[in-house]
């Protein structure tokens, strides 16, 4: 990178710093164990006509910035053409100043096309050729070709148990050099609010595992087959987005009652609910423990907040938001319910609120057994903390209240194949935040100590979630 904005000590703002990051982080391979890339773009090496379905499609940052800066969902997720789209965000970017996405674009740019210039609506056209020249001729431009360049060792997508996963197939097969692996995502599972959905759901889960589901048992069953096949195709971890954590008290009789009271079409009690979330919370840790897994839970959403733009541009558009959940009791309870029956996984938790910081960090050592380094993680920064600010603070939190040391580090939690630079800029973040303690004279740096820091940074750069996850 040339000395531009996107320089090569950006964010570095000390000599030991710049040290930790080009010395022992910069280089190290990517492990991206939480996505939502769109695995068949990556078993047909997807070609992107322009930088906007590449930078823009789906992306709910950028769409809810441009709704911000007053610009016409025609723009974003309407009907406007690929240059229109492009040039709108471009006049949105010089109002972004401090926004993540800022520092985001211009990395993405930098690192992915090699173009320095700043976006705004002068540059506009130029970049949008240049990129849009690369993506159209040259052949290393493509899905694999940008997972390549970033160094990617492994990814793992987000998919339902009912998913076939014939892409991740036709990936390993192929010989690709990324291992593509599945994660378990079976939210849909525990979805009993709307009965009817429920229903077409089962019947789905009953054909792919090709099973019968007639009562409670047989549903089980046929999870667990799905289960099982899941890791014959290599899946490792598991993932849930739930808005709290549920941990009412239940009987398996009452459960089976359940299932078959919202099977037949009839709709269920808020009470019913929730003990059948508790008791697929349940099953859904045991069959993890049992095949080795690891548990990731993403809580404290609240979704598609507007009704409006929900019936026009759908779901996962950017109409999400922060939710206040005083979830730290259930959260505790389902915890100590699986540990009591020696069936706690390793486990990650993130949290969305800023303000569950220092419950999530001092719930983490009441299950820590000895059995796993870390083996109860607190997920890096999610979603709306993925910026600076919110990875200080859970970089800071962590470090007070557990161990930094055993961090499992970064993610991009991201449907674009150009989102890889969001590990560049945690890690960025990790060595400047590092490097000023040493330079404070509050960590010492020589000898065996400067020997343990340099691992340190590249434990949690790479190597640890290497070892966790077992890849």
């Amino acid at each position: 990178m040339s000395q531009s904005f996107i320089n090569r000590d950006f964010i570095l703002t000390n000599d030991t710093a710049k040290k930790l990051y080009h010395e022992h982080a910069e280089h190290l391979p990517i492990i991206d164990y939480h996505c939502h890339l769109n695995p068949q773009m990556v078993a047909e090496d997807h070609k992107f006509k322009t930088i906007t379905e590449l930078w823009l499609g789906g992306d709910h940052y950028k769409w809810r910035a441009m709704r911000s800066n007053g610009v016409d969902e025609k723009y974003i997720t309407g009907n406007a053409s690929d240059w229109e789209k492009f040039e709108k965000w471009a006049e949105t970017m010089p109002y972004c100043f401090r926004n993540p996405l800022y520092h985001w674009s211009h990395l993405e740019l930098s690192t992915g096309f090699g173009i320095n210039k700043l976006l705004n609506p002068q540059t506009a056209r130029e970049i949008y050729e240049e990129c849009n020249d690369k993506l159209q001729n040259d052949p290393s431009y493509s899905a694999r070709g940008f997972m390549k360049r970033y160094n990617v060792e492994v990814v793992c997508t987000t998919d339902d148990p009912i998913d076939t996963l014939e892409y991740h197939k036709q990936v390993a097969e192929s010989g690709f050099d990324v291992k593509m692996l599945p994660a378990w995502r079976p939210d849909k599972a525990m979805g009993v609010e709307n009965a009817q959905a429920f229903r077409m759901y089962v019947e789905k889960l009953s054909e792919a595992a090709k099973m019968n589901i007639s009562n409670y048992n047989d549903f089980i069953d046929a999870l667990q087959n799905r289960h099982d096949y899941f890791a014959k195709m290599g899946s490792k971890l598991s993932d849930h987005g739930l808005e709290e954590f549920y941990a009412e008290d239940y009987t398996e009789e009452e459960i089976k009652a359940i299932f078959n009271k919202v099977y037949g079409g009839k709709a269920l009690t808020k009470e019913e609910v929730l003990k059948f979330k508790s008791a697929m919370l349940v099953v859904f840790a045991e069959q993890d423990h049992e095949a080795g897994w690891t548990q990731q839970f993403h809580y404290g959403t609240i979704r598609n907040n507007n009704s409006r733009m929900m019936k026009s541009a759908g779901p996962d558009t950017g109409f999400d938001s922060i939710g206040e959940f005083a979830t730290a009791q259930s959260m505790a309870k389902y915890l100590d319910r699986l540990d009591s029956r020696g069936k706690l996984a390793k486990t990650i938790l993130y949290n969305l609120n800023p303000s569950a910081n220092e419950m999530v960090a001092t719930m983490l050592g009441n299950f820590q057994d000895g059995s796993v380094p870390g083996k109860i993680q607190w997920g890096s920064g999610w979603w709306f903390l993925d910026q600076k600010d919110g990875i200080q603070k859970q970089l800071n939190t962590l470090s007070v209240l557990g161990l930094l040391s055993r961090f499992v580090g970064m993610l991009t939690d991201s449907r674009s194949f150009l989102s890889y630079p969001r590990h560049e800029y945690f890690r960025r973040i990790l060595c400047n935040l590092v490097g000023q303690d040493i330079e404070n004279g509050e960590l010492p740096y020589s000898g065996y100590e400067a020997e343990r820091m340099n691992q340190m940074i590249e434990d949690i750069s790479y190597y640890n979630a290497k070892r966790f996850f077992d890849f």
